[in-house]
């Protein structure tokens, strides 16, 4: 039952967070890339501070090992972002500065290998992705479900990236589509070893959850939100605020509802 539902939520995060990007470019709202990615961040922090680390502090495991798996996760995710192997190239200037030549510098210079770059660097994250999920599906049924969902919240301005990125590199433009497509359901190739690995290691699951705690905030605090760092108005930045509230709401309702039902 349990791997039944982390294949099922790994693929919804993993292919439905690109289709469902696919999705918003084809409606023209590839321009609200910041509110996604506020969205995603609010997500991102409320998983790892409200459900994931309370999760783990609950085990038997120390306050002291746990703090300093957490600090240690936070450092490993910086150096794979230092590798290129995490990095999420959320930039989605395309919204606001009308036109695609801005993107992130690590989708290179070279649009014909930069394609493959991408997507290499998608799927060791997408990887990564599915252990995670699958360590808080292990933990708690309803803390997979509370994963599952804020990994589709940041994948989605995620991929809107990588799509763009792609279709400047192929006239294909469906083929950009299939190509993040199956990188996105490296996700649920992650999630099945995740299960058998963290299942085979029921001890360490406290500290699976921390270093799944440390991969969301290291994402939200170093990857999103700086690109949320910008001279607004006071409008735009009430829009902002809000949209990094609402997906904490999100995160709250999703517990709410997995919660009535379980």
């Amino acid at each position: 039952m349990t791997l039944v539902a982390i294949i099922l939520a790994t693929l919804a995060a993993g292919i439905g967070s690109v289709w469902l990007a696919a999705l918003l470019m084809r409606l023209g709202l590839g321009g609200r890339g910041q509110h996604l990615l506020s969205l995603a961040a609010g997500a991102l922090l409320a998983t790892a501070f409200m459900h994931l680390l309370p999760e783990a502090f609950e085990s038997e495991a120390g306050a002291h090992d746990l703090f300093a798996t957490l600090l240690v996760g936070v450092v490993f995710f910086f150096l794979l972002d230092k590798a290129e192997l995490w990095h999420h190239g959320h930039e989605h200037h395309h919204g606001h500065d009308h036109g695609h030549e801005h993107h992130d510098h690590h989708h290179h210079q070279a649009p014909r290998t930069g394609g493959w770059a991408v997507l290499t660097g998608d799927s060791v994250h997408c990887f990564g992705d599915g252990i995670l999920i699958a360590s808080a599906f292990i933990a708690d049924l309803r803390l997979g479900l509370i994963a599952a969902v804020s990994v589709l919240a940041h994948e989605v301005p995620h991929h809107m990236g990588d799509l763009v990125v792609l279709r400047h590199t192929s006239a294909n433009r469906r083929m950009a589509l299939v190509k993040v497509s199956l990188a996105g359901a490296v996700t649920a190739l992650g999630g099945v070893a995740g299960y058998f690995l963290v299942g085979q290691l029921q001890d360490w699951l406290p500290y699976f959850l921390a270093v799944a705690s440390s991969s969301f905030v290291y994402v939200a605090l170093a990857d999103l939100i700086p690109q949320l760092q910008k001279r607004l108005t006071a409008r735009e930045t009430v829009a902002q605020v809000a949209w990094l509230v609402a997906g904490m709401a999100v995160v709250t309702a999703v517990s709410g509802l997995a919660h009535g039902g379980h």
